[in-house]
């Protein structure tokens, strides 16, 4: 994604017989692409909230979809190993004499749904 964001918003520094690649220096101060642009690519990429007008929470949140999708995968992944395949509200809590103390999951329980 951030590939395709940042070519479709380069701004060209050569002719059109030129790679774009030329017209840039590796540390260059400054910026190789126009914010605004980039701002309305996203915005019909995805839908129109969901761009950034701000380069630095563009970045952050394309640093962080990944993190979290992979954290996701994880988590599914270790979910399905486990076989925890979902809550289970089907035992009581009790307290040190064996009594049931009643909670919203058994009251769930007994209205079966």
């Amino acid at each position: 994604m951030h590939g395709s964001l940042v070519t479709s918003s380069l701004i060209r520094e050569t002719t059109e017989n030129e790679s774009a690649n030329e017209g840039y220096r590796f540390g260059q101060e400054e910026e190789t692409y126009n914010i605004v642009a980039a701002h309305g690519y996203f915005g019909r990429l995805i839908f129109q909230y969901a761009s950034f007008n701000n380069s630095r929470s563009l970045h952050v949140f394309l640093a962080a979809w990944p993190v979290v999708g992979i954290w996701f995968t994880a988590l599914g992944i270790s979910t399905m190993a486990f076989n925890l395949n979902g809550f289970n509200f089907n035992q009581s809590v009790v307290d040190s004499q064996g009594r049931v103390i009643n909670t919203w999951a058994d009251i769930i329980n007994r209205a079966n749904l």
